[in-house]
Formats: structure tokens, C-alpha cells, sequence
């Protein structure tokens, strides 16, 4: 999927705007969760999220999602990581 597609998609899904993300090789970060439903496409690199202790690498192509107030963890690749990024405000409850 190219950018254009996928920020399509996202304004269907009412997401905003994509906007992108680089971290180098080495990016980590601890347990944290977002206020936000977060949607990404990866376009170069890798990134691992780890879920409910269960890593998923993404690559080059590959999207994922994470619904907000999920506890996550992430690093970059070897060789980094770019993506691009949209948000949702979290559904009321």
C-alpha cells in the first residue's frame, strides 16, 4: 500500500492526517499507551511492538494498529524505522 492509499483510509475511518514518523536504530520505549487509537503504516525499516508480552515485528508495507489505552512497548529495527502515523480520539465510554 502506498501513502496516498493509506491515507485515504484513514480519513475514511475518521483519523487524522497522517503525519511522519522516523526513529533511528536503537529507538526504545517502555511500557506506555496512548489516549488515542493509533493507525501506521511502515515504509522503510522495521518496528517491534510488544502486546500483552507478544512481540509483532512490522516492516516495509506492513500496517498495525493499536486501540488507545493499549500498554505497549517499542523499538526500532537495525536499520530504523519510518512510518506514518494517524490518530482517532478514543470512542467515549
Amino acid at each position: 500500500m502506498n501513502p496516498q492509499a493509506f491515507e485515504a483510509q484513514l480519513q475514511a475511518a475518521g483519523y487524522s492526517p497522517a503525519v511522519e514518523v522516523q526513529r533511528p536504530a536503537g529507538y526504545g520505549l517502555e511500557t506506555h499507551q496512548h489516549p488515542f487509537d493509533a493507525w501506521a503504516l511502515v515504509t522503510a525499516g522495521s518496528i517491534t511492538l510488544v502486546v500483552d508480552g507478544v512481540a509483532t515485528r512490522y516492516a516495509a508495507g506492513d500496517m498495525f494498529r493499536l486501540p488507545a489505552g493499549t500498554p505497549h512497548l517499542e523499538s526500532a529495527g537495525p536499520e530504523g524505522v519510518t512510518y506514518f502515523s494517524g490518530r482517532r480520539e478514543a470512542a467515549a465510554s
